[in-house]
This record gives structure tokens, C-alpha cells and sequence, in this order.
């Protein structure tokens, strides 16, 4: 489970302190930062520098809290911050991994944006969102659908009725 935050969102440290994100991920050593692709994205690669900090030391058997930070390469004052949790063993390559697939799903979000008026609507009531929410998505799973079968040249004619 991945959580975004601002850079002044409290966090509870290992030392049971309620600190800044920023304030954290500032104490730590130059050689805590890990230069790692997260996935590749509409122009190649998505490489960032990676910190990871446990956090939240009162926690489940088994489980684990971690402030993560995402450091551009070309702007290093351009950072980032997760809450991550998850089993305890997780290693920080796979929470990045897990933290680089957030692009796609917002990727699809704007997709859907653009294409089917998911963000068109002004919010008056949640029964008239909800409708327009989800015909928005279906319509977007559809294209998706068409956009595929057309890549494939699966498409079949469709018979008259």
C-alpha cells in the first residue's frame, strides 16, 4: 500500500518522534540514496535517486512502515515522499517498483480525462456522481477494449439486427 504525501506530513520515526518527511529523509547519509529505474514510461526509462526509512516502530508481527523519497536526478531539491506498508521482508527495489506503477494508473486517469469526460462534471450530488463516474470508466474500458482488438486486427464486423 502506497500513500503520497506533502513534504511536512508528520511521521512517526523509529525513536517514537513525530518529524517532518522532509526533516527524516534530510538526516539521512548521501549514501542512503539508490539510483534505480522505476519502470519505463512514455519516453524510456524513469530513473530517480531512491531513499528508504523505516518508520511506525510499534507495528504488526510481520509487517513493515516505510518513508519512502523519490529524488529527481536534474533537480535533486525535487523530491518526493510514500508511506509505504507491506510485509516486513519487503526490499526497497520492489517498493519502488510498486511506487513506479502509480504513473500508469494516472496515466490512465488522464486518458480517461481526455476521452470521456471522467473530470466533467460538477460534484452536486453522490448518486448523479456515481452515474457519471461510472459510465465515464465503462466508456473508457470500451475504447480500451476497441484500441486493443484494432492493434491486434481482431475486430469483427458487427451483424446487423
Amino acid at each position: 500500500m502506497f500513500s503520497p504525501l506533502k513534504k511536512s506530513q508528520m511521521v512517526i520515526s523509529m525513536e517514537l518522534r513525530q518529524r517532518r518527511a522532509h526533516a527524516v529523509i534530510a538526516d539521512l547519509p548521501t549514501t542512503a540514496w539508490q539510483r534505480i529505474n522505476c519502470g519505463d514510461g512514455a519516453h524510456g526509462p524513469r530513473v530517480y535517486d531512491w531513499a528508504v526509512v523505516d518508520i511506525r516502530p510499534l507495528r504488526e508481527r510481520g509487517r513493515g512502515h516505510w518513508l519512502l523519497a523519490r529524488r529527481s536526478i536534474t533537480d535533486p531539491d525535487e523530491i518526493a515522499y510514500y508511506i509505504c506498508y507491506g510485509p516486513a521482508d519487503t526490499e526497497p527495489a520492489e517498493l519502488v517498483r510498486v511506487a513506479g506503477s502509480r504513473w500508469a494508473i494516472e496515466e490512465c486517469f488522464q486518458t480517461a480525462k481526455n476521452e470521456t469526460g471522467l473530470d466533467h462534471y460538477q460534484v452536486r450530488g453522490y448518486p448523479a456522481w456515481y452515474r457519471h463516474i461510472t459510465l465515464s470508466m465503462a466508456a473508457a474500458a470500451f475504447l480500451t477494449i476497441l484500441r486493443r482488438g484494432a492493434q491486434k486486427g481482431d475486430l469483427q464486423p458487427v451483424p446487423e439486427i
